[in-house]
């Protein structure tokens, strides 16, 4: 995540990486134009497009949001990308079905574009101590929401894994998947967003892809590697390492 985008460019270079999932704020620190370019021009293809939520207690900063992410979807558009998803927004004050009832408004503001642009919309469910992104901190729930407002959901594992009943929220599920996101979480650990390289941490991971793939899901499965382990590690040698163990596992679980 701290790495500039022309950083990422070189760093998927070595590592011969070609399908990426990229993030909005760092298209735009070198320019949207000639981002897209150097992602067409080495004919990488984009799982998915990430863009920040809307402050959902705010109604009057949502053009604002609502203009932003209009420029996210003319991006994955012109990528091709698997899809363009957000957090569920920053809740404030507001309980959940207020927040689903916003969110909904929002969204309105951009979902004709995406449309016309031929471009699926999804819902990323957060670590509960992140309500500075969003207000929907299970996958059970993150289903439901999607199905209200019509978009797709990511699935985090380190989000769900820990759910009762998992494997049927999956097979429920499924149909409104749009991309899966793979790390791991080293039971012990206090802050948010603190990942582990996959093998390194406690969830289950092959059952875990197991019950994705075997409900259906055939969709891009993406290695988000972010925090203060794969930080110290590097992130070139824990990509690396990530890959030789989930590798394995994808065909295995079908």
């Amino acid at each position: 995540m701290n790495l500039r985008f022309e950083e990422d460019l070189e760093l998927w270079s070595r590592l011969d990486v070609q399908t990426v999932g990229l993030f909005l704020p760092k298209l735009t620190a070198v320019g949207l134009d000639t981002a897209v370019a150097r992602v067409l021009e080495r004919e990488l293809a984009v799982s998915s497009v990430a863009a920040r939520g809307f402050t959902l207690s705010d109604p009057a900063s949502w053009d604002a949001d609502a203009a932003t992410l209009a420029t996210a979807v003319d991006v994955a558009a012109d990528v091709d990308a698997g899809c363009l998803f957000i957090t569920g927004g920053t809740p404030g004050p507001l309980g959940f079905d207020d927040c689903v009832v916003a969110l909904d408004a929002a969204l309105g503001l951009v979902r004709d574009r995406a449309r016309d642009r031929g471009v699926r919309l999804a819902i990323e469910h957060t670590n509960p101590l992140r309500r500075d992104v969003g207000f929907v901190h299970t996958l059970r729930d993150m289903v439901e929401v999607a199905r209200r407002l019509d978009v797709g959901v990511v699935v985090e594992l380190t989000n769900c894994w820990f759910e009762r009943g998992l494997n049927q929220v999956i097979a429920d599920g499924v149909g409104t998947f749009q991309l899966v996101q793979v790390s791991d979480y080293l039971v012990g650990t206090l802050t948010a967003s603190e990942r582990a390289v996959p093998g390194d941490g406690d969830m289950p991971l092959a059952s875990l892809l197991g019950a994705i793939t075997t409900a259906g899901y055939d969709g891009y499965v993406e290695l988000e590697m972010l925090g203060p382990r794969i930080e110290a590690e590097g992130y070139r040698p824990a990509i690396e390492r990530a890959l030789r163990v989930l590798e394995p596992m994808l065909p295995a679980a079908g």
